[in-house]
């Protein structure tokens, strides 16, 4: 009686997918770096937002600035007051960190 080896495949998909090429060019990079592969990456993409049940990462819409003379003089002061108490709480940070942020958040 002779043993057989019977591999247990998942079945696979193909997916594929529009992505700006420098968007592309800068992820695989830095997968490149970690070892993962994109279509890895895209599976534990998908594994966490099946395990989530929804996107593993917050998504949210940022309000646009508010200018100080479309403020009342009331809502003004909050304001004011409102980047002390911060100032006097909170983290501060420097102008280089700041731009860091900026360029992450909104690659300006």
């Amino acid at each position: 009686m002779s043993e057989r080896l019977v591999l247990n495949m998942a079945k696979t998909s193909v997916l594929y997918a529009r992505i700006d090429s420098e968007l592309k060019e800068k992820a695989e990079s830095i997968l490149a770096k970690l070892g993962v592969s994109p279509s890895a990456a895209v599976q534990m993409f998908y594994s966490q937002v099946v395990l989530r049940k929804g996107i593993p990462f917050e998504m949210r819409l940022y309000e646009r600035p508010v200018f100080m003379d479309e403020l009342t003089p009331e809502e003004l002061e909050r304001e004011i007051e409102k980047g002390i108490w911060s100032a006097e709480h909170e983290k501060t940070y420097t102008a280089e960190e700041v731009d860091e942020i900026l360029k992450k958040e909104f690659g300006i």
